[in-house]
């Protein structure tokens, strides 16, 4: 019983750092990646469909990212995509190929982008923390029904404390990661 609430716990801690990774992928810095483009959607003939299922996405060189739609006539349809993503970025077509270039980061607007890492990061922080409590009022109904002893429910929250801990320090290495990489020139 216990091992079940532990490993649940594990598992939806783990799902709080998978989506602190993919909302940081998002947030831009000086460098060219593939992945900044993965959350934009295309109409494809009628439904939104993501970019990379309609079209290849790689990387230039260090400031442009080239996009090629595998059909000549979702050309327009994945600029306009791009276009009006929240990115703020101005493709340039030229046949088949689209050429994304990313503008370097002014010095504001990496302070700007290093406060909405350090957000980002809070709110995995306190999901985490509120899966330890989830945790931790399973363990005292365990042991309100008698189905666990006093030292078993202390012992299974210590364990959860330092399982909230490793998810914690894991979150910080993220974040410090993301910021350096944001600071860079």
């Amino acid at each position: 019983m216990i091992d079940e609430i532990q490993q649940d716990a594990d598992t939806r801690m783990g799902k709080s750092i998978d989506a602190l990774k993919n909302a940081l992928r998002k947030l831009r810095t000086g460098r060219a990646h593939t992945s900044l483009l993965d959350h934009i959607t295309v109409d494809y003939y009628g439904t939104e469909t993501a970019l990379n299922q309609v079209a290849t996405v790689s990387i230039a060189d260090a400031r442009m990212l080239t996009v090629t739609p595998w059909e000549k006539n979702m050309v327009q349809a994945v600029e306009k995509a791009i276009i009006t993503s929240d990115l703020g970025l101005n493709p340039a077509t030229s046949g088949t190929v689209i050429r994304v270039p990313l503008p370097a980061l002014t010095e504001e607007r990496r302070r700007d982008m290093t406060k909405v890492v350090r957000a980002e990061g809070e709110h995995a922080k306190v999901a985490i923390r509120n899966i330890r409590r989830d945790a931790n009022s399973d363990f005292k109904e365990l042991l309100k029904e008698k189905e666990i002893t006093e030292d078993e429910e202390r012992q299974a929250e210590a364990a959860i404390q330092k399982l909230t801990d490793k998810r914690i320090a894991e979150v910080d290495v993220l974040l410090e990661a993301k910021e350096k990489d944001l600071m860079e020139l």
